[in-house]
């Protein structure tokens, strides 16, 4: 069986600017990266700005497990179905980071005949949009210490600098650092904390931002410490909006690729949907919807984490409507969240099946109290018995979702078209009522146990440490009517990734609350979540080498 990088570098792709023709762009609206990627100039991103919009359709799925879901492989297949069907379809996608790619996660392409290409390019330093949110964080981090080295004109009190520093890698050990060591011209000493550069600020600024100055205007709210005085300082206040909207300039454009069968795909931003909102920038999917009649995007882990956010955070703030949701599933998957042991996996178990499938039920309430069309799609394997795939099929059609069986993965775009043929069965008989779970303005608690109630299923809501003061503060300092980012474990609707299933009599545990002004939302971190991960015993990179020629292996 080929790995999925060795069926990546089989793949004969074409030029992008014949993939851009597809989508009516012009050679001279791109700006070349090589042969194979560009990013679509702001001149002409301002021309169809008028065009009508396609049908937006999301991708979610249910909570990740060692069994495997793929999301992305599904969204990916199910933009080159829409293409083997004849319509005028592309794919908006997120970014991978470095860090999961030489973790345990590995890369974020898709899989099988269902990948985004060219694939290496994309898991490495792709166009260097994370290079540059990490430049432009850095570059704030170093302002924020000079200044309070060369005088502290604002008075910022050093135990209360929130920014961070980043880095774009899974390092631990950088988690809380002391900074400032050495004689006086050394800066002051201090505790100092780093995030993964998809954690930064930076990066859900870059993937809200509708233009070059809302982008500005953003930066500029960032709040980067307080005063002795209790008074939130700012990036605007520091004068370092500028230099950082500079280093950001060129990674403000969406990023043109091409599928396997060279479907058009925008692949721009790439937060975490387990620590940040973790959807691809608004931007690209503005720009997609402008382009194509139907756009197929993703928001990261499970629908309780990215979905969530796609729908409360993103659109809320870009006015999108979604059209339907895709939900992903796999019977291993399920059967796993049913008590099957991880070396059992792909052995028919219909009661592991029966037990498991809680999750998925979760997932569909959830998804529905948004007023969007759902269908159910299961990841097909080939050790799925019919037993198994009808026994789920009954489930979703008795609570009122569509199902499809995929096959992208073995056949790519011919494996997806009952599922796109069941997609757009759907765009024609059932019309999307969107809306968004919460009022924005409601206090910030109220907000987070709505959350915590309605999607994680939870029973109450406990404060720890510092959280119900920084809560009031926030509210004091006028930060109360923003929506909620949650912070959670993507591996359980609760904030305990050991609880799998449907969890139930829990109680989700927030201990920290702070405010990304830029952004415009508040995060609640919950439970154990970091906000830089670590790697594992045997890490991916451990796998990955590169030959005298050039050629990467070990990349999946």
């Amino acid at each position: 069986m080929k790995t999925d990088i060795q069926i990546a570098q089989e793949a004969v792709l074409e030029p992008i600017i014949q993939v851009a023709e597809k989508l009516s762009i012009p050679p001279d609206a791109l700006a070349l990266y090589g042969k194979y990627k560009a990013k679509i100039s702001e001149e002409y991103l301002e021309t169809i700005k008028n065009n009508s919009d396609g049908k937006l359709i999301l991708v979610t799925a249910i909570n990740p497990t060692p069994a495997g879901e793929g999301k992305t492989t599904t969204s990916v297949g199910l933009g080159q179905a829409f293409g083997q069907l004849g319509k005028k379809a592309v794919i908006a996608l997120r970014e991978p980071s470095l860090g999961p790619c030489f973790g345990i996660k590995g890369g974020a392409a898709g899989g099988g005949y269902a990948q985004v290409v060219p694939m290496e390019d994309l898991n490495l330093h792709f166009t260097g949009d994370f290079h540059a949110v990490t430049s432009a964080n850095n570059l704030l981090a170093a302002i924020v210490d000079n200044h309070i080295q060369q005088g502290n004109e604002l008075g910022i009190d050093p135990r209360e600098v929130v920014w961070k520093r980043c880095l774009d890698m899974n390092d631990r050990v950088l988690r809380n650092v002391v900074v400032g060591l050495g004689g006086r011209m050394d800066g002051m000493v201090r505790e100092d904390h780093f995030v993964i550069t998809v954690a930064s600020e930076i990066m859900a600024v870059l993937c809200l931002a509708d233009s070059m100055a809302d982008l500005k205007d953003r930066l500029s709210r960032m709040v980067v410490a307080y005063t002795y005085d209790g008074e939130p300082v700012t990036a605007g206040q520091l004068h370092a909006v500028g230099a950082m909207a500079a280093l950001l300039k060129d990674a403000m454009l969406p990023n043109l690729i091409q599928t396997l069968e060279h479907t058009p795909a925008l692949v721009h931003g790439g937060p975490f949907a387990n620590i940040a909102h973790g959807c691809n920038s608004i931007r690209a999917t503005k720009a997609a919807l402008k382009m194509a009649d139907y756009v197929i995007t993703e928001a990261g882990f499970g629908a309780d984490l990215g979905a969530e956010k796609f729908f409360d955070i993103k659109c809320r703030m870009a006015g999108l409507k979604p059209d339907a949701v895709v939900l992903v599933a796999t019977i291993r998957a399920l059967q796993y969240n049913g008590g099957l042991p991880k070396t059992q996996l792909g052995s028919a178990d219909l009661q592991a099946l029966q037990k498991g499938i809680v999750n998925l039920e979760k997932h569909i309430e959830n998804l529905q109290k948004y007023n969007v069309p759902v269908i159910v799609t299961l990841n097909s394997f080939v050790t799925d018995t019919r037993e198994e795939v009808d026994f789920v099929r009954k489930f979703c059609e008795d609570r009122n979702c569509e199902f499809a069986l995929s096959q992208v993965w073995e056949k790519g775009g011919q494996g997806g078209i009952a599922l796109a043929e069941k997609v757009l069965h759907t765009l024609e008989t059932k019309e999307s009522h969107f809306q968004v779970l919460y009022d924005e303005a409601l206090p910030i608690r109220e907000k987070i146990e709505v959350i915590a109630r309605e999607i994680y299923g939870a029973d109450s809501v406990s404060y720890v440490g510092n959280a119900a003061r920084q809560i009031a503060r926030l509210e004091e300092l006028g930060f109360g009517n923003l929506p909620i980012c949650m912070a959670k474990t993507q591996y359980s609707l609760s904030d305990d990734q050991t609880l799998l299933g449907r969890p139930r009599g829990f109680a989700v545990t927030v201990r920290e609350v702070y405010v990304s002004a830029g952004a415009g939302f508040i995060v609640a971190l919950t439970g154990a979540v970091m906000t830089m991960p670590g790697l594992p015993k045997q890490p991916a990179a451990y796998n990955i080498d590169v030959d005298a020629s050039g050629k990467i292996t070990g990349l999946f």
